[in-house]
């Protein structure tokens, strides 16, 4: 089968591989949509850090946002899920741990990550391989462009829930990416009056298309009480100015992550009487997200820009856009075109 794989910071090919076998306990999957990440920017430019913990290493295959059809299954695993619809958790814990056993497999120390961490290859291939474990099944409603968009969504829906809010709220998003954006939906589903917070390139034009009345600058900010904050950018100096914007009493959700350490003062924390949370990994909200997208709640196959095949995946994470792209962040992969 072709799979796309990455070699080396900046280093690719699309590569003949064998095809999956199923192990015991796994389904093998031929997939049908996957979503370019930051995450695989991240690897493509060598940033990323597990590849300097240890975690993982090249030559590797990315894609860990994806839907599909279960082709066939190993040892153990009931023949009636061949033929269904799934996406799959990113998260794959030992499941002997402590963790595990509390339900926590996404902070398993142990834990592989479907094309991310400890060699478990990703979807950017016709064809993966995965423990039914962690496939969840996607009702007909839920195509295979929003059953890719399931992963990111369960991030977002974790942060805006972790948010707590909902009418009478007013809720400020940094970063209207794509983790940004779903997160502003999921706010406005939960009845929130939602601000993004951005640069001052396309994203307010396209923010306003989605709907959203209040986007702005740091610049541009109004001087209003904002009753929670989601931090989902990658900026080092967003978490401190999210704690200082904040209402006293008031939540602060960190989601996004900066290439470098970001601090906060904990005495304007306490002071303040905010509770601060983070969020890693789609996980607990994967279900829950499905049921969004299915009943229409929240909408986000505008966030989809374009997408392509296997043989365009390497100058998407380089940072070209598809020619006759459209103003979304996110960018997919059908491994079957081309």
């Amino acid at each position: 089968m072709r799979a796309f794989v990455l070699t080396a910071p900046g280093q690719y090919a699309v590569h003949e591989v064998p095809v999956p076998v199923a192990a015991p306990g796994e389904a093998v999957v031929d997939v049908e949509r996957v979503g370019v990440c930051g995450t695989d920017v991240e690897f493509y430019s060598g940033a990323m850090a597990y590849l300097h913990q240890g975690h993982s290493s090249y030559p590797m295959r990315l894609g860990h946002e994806w839907s599909g059809r279960v082709a066939a299954v190993g040892a153990g695993v009931d023949p009636v899920w061949v033929g269904r619809r799934v996406m799959g958790d990113t998260m794959l814990g030992c499941g002997a741990c402590r963790r595990c056993r509390r339900g926590h497999q996404h902070v398993c120390e142990k834990r592989q990550e479907v094309g991310i961490r400890g060699e478990r290859a990703g979807a950017l291939a016709e064809q993966l391989a995965v423990p039914v474990s962690s496939l969840h099944v996607l009702p007909d409603s839920v195509d295979a462009v929003l059953g890719a968009l399931v992963e990111p969504g369960g991030n977002a829906l974790r942060a805006a829930r972790a948010a707590a809010v909902g009418p009478g709220d007013r809720a400020l998003v940094l970063g209207p990416g794509t983790i940004g954006l779903l997160v502003a939906m999921f706010l406005r589903a939960a009845g929130a009056e939602v601000h993004l917070m951005g640069r001052g390139d396309n994203s307010p034009a396209f923010a306003h298309e989605l709907g959203f009345e209040y986007m702005w600058t740091e610049e541009s900010l109004p001087d209003l009480p904002f009753d929670a904050i989601v931090d989902a950018s990658n900026a080092v100096q967003l978490p401190d100015m999210a704690l200082r914007l904040v209402e006293p009493g008031g939540r602060l959700v960190y989601v996004g992550l900066a290439g470098a350490p970001s601090r906060i003062d904990t005495r304007t924390l306490v002071l303040k009487d905010v509770t601060a949370v983070g969020i890693l990994s789609a996980s607990p909200g994967l279900d829950d997200t499905i049921r969004a997208y299915a009943d229409g709640s929240v909408d986000p196959r505008p966030l989809v820009a374009a997408t392509v095949g296997l043989e365009e995946v390497g100058p998407v994470l380089a940072g070209e856009r598809p020619v006759g792209a459209g103003p979304g962040p996110k960018i997919h992969v059908d491994p079957r075109s081309g």
